[in-house]
């Protein structure tokens, strides 16, 4: 197999993983909007793809990370790159399907981690990128729980003495603006996944001399994630939506600005996070401002474990891809 095809295998690979990004991840942004009905989905669809699309224009300080941040690039090639790749696309297509919100960025994470180690050893691991990554899967969703929580507060107190339905009916409006900055966040954040590992591979062929990424990756992979929003995800709204605590218009309005703050905060650092953690964890923080007995715990559950799951999942698939791939080529 020539490195040329190889490449263009990689390219396609990725923008396969993207569409299931914007397939499972964009709807994490849209989801409350619509349980709220502030948005019809295909109004919610349309926001969500557009300001996903700007936002993944806006920096590329993730994809740096995830292109050069995890393993160190003297042990990349060409097939670690598409092992990575496949490993994450199973697990998240796995997911997608079923329903469950786990992380896109961490199935990547994963499967980066896994092909490295299974091609050169845990020496190829960078540790400080790492612990970085690590560091944010922990306090970012805390951030979200807390965010969400808060918020509530506040506008509870701020508005204790306005109608409810008066109230619920200025905050859908408001939500759209939420939702405009939940998705924009994504697409600083998520949409930069594929780019950073095009671009790795890009550099590992050396099509680049240095890792920066081109303006058509950009383009392309934020074109990949708005297809991927407008032709799926349903079930996972449904579970971010509904099943987990049944939102109001203040609660899903709380929810997404203050998952939205965090994500482009850490974005702004270049750290890939989770939008899943951290939109889960604020819807919540915003239902746990009512009663502890709101939220659904049991279905809160399920998505912590498939969150925990993610990156050994992913990995070991990769892992075992890799392995395999060596042993018959």
């Amino acid at each position: 197999m020539s490195d040329l095809f190889l490449l263009l295998v990689i390219i396609l690979a990725a923008l396969v993983y993207d569409f299931f990004n914007g397939f499972n991840d964009c709807a994490n942004a849209i989801a409350t909007t619509v349980s709220t009905r502030a948005l019809s989905p295909r109004g919610a669809i349309a926001l969500s793809r557009t300001l996903n699309f700007v936002g993944a224009l806006s920096h590329t300080a993730v994809a740096s990370t995830i292109g050069k941040g995890v393993i160190d690039p003297q042990y990349v090639d060409l097939p670690l790159v598409l092992m990575a790749l496949i490993g994450a696309i199973a697990w998240t297509a796995f997911a997608s399907f079923s329903g469950i919100p786990v992380s896109v960025s961490h199935s990547l994470i994963g499967g980066i981690l896994g092909a490295g180690i299974a091609a050169a050893g845990i020496k190829s691991v960078m540790m400080h990128g790492v612990r970085k990554i690590a560091i944010a899967m922990l306090v970012s969703p805390l951030f979200g729980f807390l965010g969400g929580l808060l918020l509530i507060v506040l506008l509870s107190w701020f508005f204790k003495n306005s109608p409810p339905k008066k109230l619920n009916k200025n905050f859908k409006r408001l939500q759209i603006l939420s939702a405009a900055w939940m998705s924009f966040s994504h697409g600083m954040n998520d949409a930069q996944n594929a780019m950073g590992i095009i671009t790795m591979a890009l550099v590992s062929y050396g099509a680049l001399a240095a890792f920066k990424v081109p303006l058509w990756v950009m383009l392309a992979c934020a074109t990949v994630m708005g297809l991927g929003t407008s032709m799926g995800g349903w079930k996972v709204i449904k579970t971010m939506g509904s099943k987990m605590f049944k939102l109001q218009p203040v609660h899903g309005f709380s929810a997404e600005t203050s998952a939205a703050t965090v994500i482009a905060g850490m974005s702004l650092l270049g750290i890939p996070i989770s939008t899943t953690h951290v939109i889960s964890t604020a819807i919540m923080g915003a239902g746990s401002s009512t009663r502890l007995s709101a939220v659904r715990w049991g279905i809160v559950k399920n998505i912590v474990i498939a969150w925990i799951i993610t990156i050994p999942a992913s990995g070991g698939a990769a892992a075992l891809i890799y392995l395999i791939n060596q042993f018959l080529f």
